[in-house]
């Protein structure tokens, strides 16, 4: 069963940083594409980044500059480095494949406010 785990989560003012940490288990890790999804109350959930089990990464236009996907497979954690921060970033933050798995983890919440 793929258990994910987020956190890193916090209040941070606009222009600043946060990285996001994300554990996974129950899952051939190394071969699995994964990405970084973000939701805010009353949206659908939308896919921020992703990085292919080779390495190369894509980004959605609102963040793209800004953050920064990586993995580690022998750890089998995902990050994102979140740069430049700005108040519509505000929302919790999932890790999950790309195509998502059945499960999702509890979200960390990200909150840019002065």
């Amino acid at each position: 069963q793929v258990q994910l785990v987020e956190s890193g989560g916090g209040l941070v003012q606009p222009g600043g940083s946060l990285r996001l940490s994300c554990a996974a288990s129950g899952t051939i890790f190394r071969l699995s594409t994964m990405g970084w999804y973000r939701q805010t109350p009353g949206k659908q959930r939308e896919l921020v980044a992703r990085i292919f089990r080779t390495g190369m990464t894509n980004y959605a236009d609102s963040v793209k500059g800004r953050f920064t996907i990586s993995r580690d497979n022998a750890k089998r954690t995902v990050s994102l480095q979140m740069n430049s921060l700005k108040p519509e970033d505000t929302a919790v933050y999932y890790c999950n494949g790309d195509p998502p798995y059945g499960t999702w983890g509890q979200g960390t919440q990200v909150t840019v406010s002065s």
